[in-house]
């Protein structure tokens, strides 16, 4: 399967990043894309980097948004991975995953679960955790096993997805620098935070493709400089073989072939969902072992 890979920045405003996304898109089209993933929040600049109660009107336009990435996904024929501000009711806000299937059809979505709290990654001010569970959303192109950025340090929300059945584990994100850091701690971050996804293919026998966005985005409040977002979105085979990596700074539409039937091969050599000891797993459920 040709999986196209939106590695992108913000560009000023909403109307001027969607047309670029949009060009984007109609390239992966062109180039033979049967699925086309973007980035987390792909239509604004991450807001989250302050508390501010003025951006929750960026979620005011959410339902257009829906019929307008489902047009997109079929006049593009492709299935679209999104990431959208989803404002559910009053004063109940959501980070969702809504995917598209070719003819404009909506797949399912899938809300974040893990929500972090951070310096410049303040996202429980916004965001609700995720209801609908670890569920993979069927498409024409296979079994999605979408999760959203935070979800991606987390094990647990991988193998859900792999035990009901995705065929491959997909990231939208959102992840940066501050330039303040030595160059030493950003290297760790970074090799942390693609060695992380590696492994979850190689524990679950599953591709993992993940797409973060590009560019330096100014920290509005001043609190802060801002986050300069790292890019090197990445798809790792079922082994754990990097197939691709994309740089820190390219905007690009990265076209990537993944081989889907691999994990049925890898699996038989590597049964390690066999090999699983459900019965002496019940500590997982617990926050801590004292």
């Amino acid at each position: 399967m040709k999986v196209a890979l939106i590695q992108q920045k913000f560009h000023k405003t909403k109307k001027q990043t969607v047309e670029k996304t949009l060009e984007l898109i109609e390239q992966a089209s062109k180039n033979g894309a049967e699925l086309v993933v973007l980035q987390e929040l792909h239509q604004t600049q991450y807001f989250c980097q302050s508390e501010d109660v003025e951006f929750f009107d960026l979620a005011n336009e959410y339902k257009s948004d829906i019929e307008f990435w489902a047009n997109v996904a079929k006049e593009n024929k492709v299935v679209l991975v999104t990431s959208l501000f989803e404002k559910r009711t009053t004063g109940l806000y959501h980070n969702t995953a809504y995917v598209f299937e070719k003819d404009g059809s909506l797949a399912g979505k899938y809300r974040k679960m893990h929500i972090p709290d951070d310096p410049l990654f303040y996202e429980k001010f916004y965001f609700t955790p995720g209801d609908i569970g670890f569920e993979p959303i069927d498409t024409s192109v296979g079994r999605l096993g979408v999760l959203v950025c935070w979800d991606q340090w987390y094990p647990e929300a991988a193998r859900l997805m792999a035990l009901k059945g995705a065929d491959i584990l997909i990231y939208p994100t959102a992840i940066g620098w501050f330039d303040l850091d030595g160059d030493d701690e950003k290297s760790r971050q970074l090799e942390a935070w693609v060695a992380v996804q590696r492994g979850h293919s190689v524990a679950n026998g599953l591709p993992v493709v993940t797409v973060n966005r590009v560019g330096f985005e100014k920290d509005e409040s001043g609190v802060s400089d801002g986050i300069r977002f790292w890019g090197n979105s990445f798809v790792f085979g079922p082994q754990g073989e990097q197939l691709f990596r994309a740089d820190s700074e390219k905007e690009e539409c990265f076209i990537v072939d993944v081989d889907m039937k691999k994990s049925e091969d890898v699996r038989r050599i590597w049964p390690f969902l066999r090999d699983r000891r459900i019965d002496s797993y019940s500590g997982l459920l617990k926050r801590f072992i004292d």
